[in-house]
């Protein structure tokens, strides 16, 4: 896979493409991140990629001119089409369902904003889709752009070396993750749930799930509701909310005897 980064700061962009999961995959050849500067494509002595905006206000807006020049030198670097996504707090917010959708194109191009954003008539007829990763604003689109070629590389088949882990991460069947457990077996801090230790992996299975589902529905009972349970996972969900409401009633009865 490709992924094409249109940014004024290209050296952070390849910096945070070089390390982890995402370096690796890059070593392996299963994905390929290119940067391109839209300074690179101005004609002024003063590479200008922004001016105020029409209307007033404070800030600068980037001119569509050195964008739409640096995406079409762009899209011409390699045969493949780019799906152009411009990285905005307006855009649609990134689910693991389109990190997995996005992985499976052969080429993405991610446009990065600066200052107030771009000249809307380029995001009218150069752009694809917009994406966001929060209800918050950032000084620009770098480190989303950093984000999604995180999320998008690690999918990329090869580049962990247990793919199991993409498949049971957060958001992946619509629930959050289990909890995790490494050694020591026994610690000040607690003991690991001897369910792990059973070599029972139809059991091991059974927990892990009552967990995920426990977990969503105790933090994010959006995603249950989106999802919907089949009668197994109700029945564990369940088990589950016993489980927590008998826990949490010894907690308030320790709580009172102190």
């Amino acid at each position: 896979m490709r992924i094409d980064v249109v940014t004024l700061f290209p050296d952070f962009v390849r910096q945070c493409a070089a390390v982890g999961v995402v370096g690796r995959a890059q070593q392996r050849e299963l994905l390929q991140v290119e940067t391109w500067n839209p300074r690179d494509c101005t004609s002024d002595r003063h590479r200008t990629v922004d001016s105020s905006s029409y209307g007033g206000g404070p800030g600068m807006v980037m001119m569509i001119e050195p964008l739409r020049a640096t995406l079409a030198v762009m899209r011409n670097a390699a045969p493949e089409p780019a799906h152009v996504i411009y990285l905005s707090p307006q855009g649609s917010r990134l689910t693991q369902g389109r990190v997995q959708a996005l992985a499976k194109l052969p080429r993405i191009a991610l446009l990065c904003g600066r200052y107030e954003g771009v000249d809307e008539r380029l995001l009218a007829h150069e752009v694809d889709e917009e994406l966001s990763i929060g209800d918050y604003v950032l000084s620009g689109g770098e480190l989303v752009a950093a984000v999604i070629i995180d999320a998008v590389g690690r999918l990329q088949h090869g580049a962990l070396n247990d793919a199991q882990s993409a498949e049971q991460d957060s958001f992946s069947d619509g629930l959050l993750d289990c909890p995790h457990y490494t050694k020591p077996v026994h610690d000040a801090l607690g003991s690991v749930p001897e369910v792990l230790l059973s070599g029972d992996h139809a059991a091991i299975a059974r927990w892990r799930l009552k967990q995920s589902l426990g977990r969503t529905w105790l933090r994010r009972p959006d995603l249950l509701a989106r999802r919907g349970l089949d009668a197994e996972s109700r029945a564990l969900l369940d088990e589950f909310r016993r489980e927590h409401a008998s826990q949490e009633q010894a907690r308030q009865d320790s709580a009172v005897d102190r």
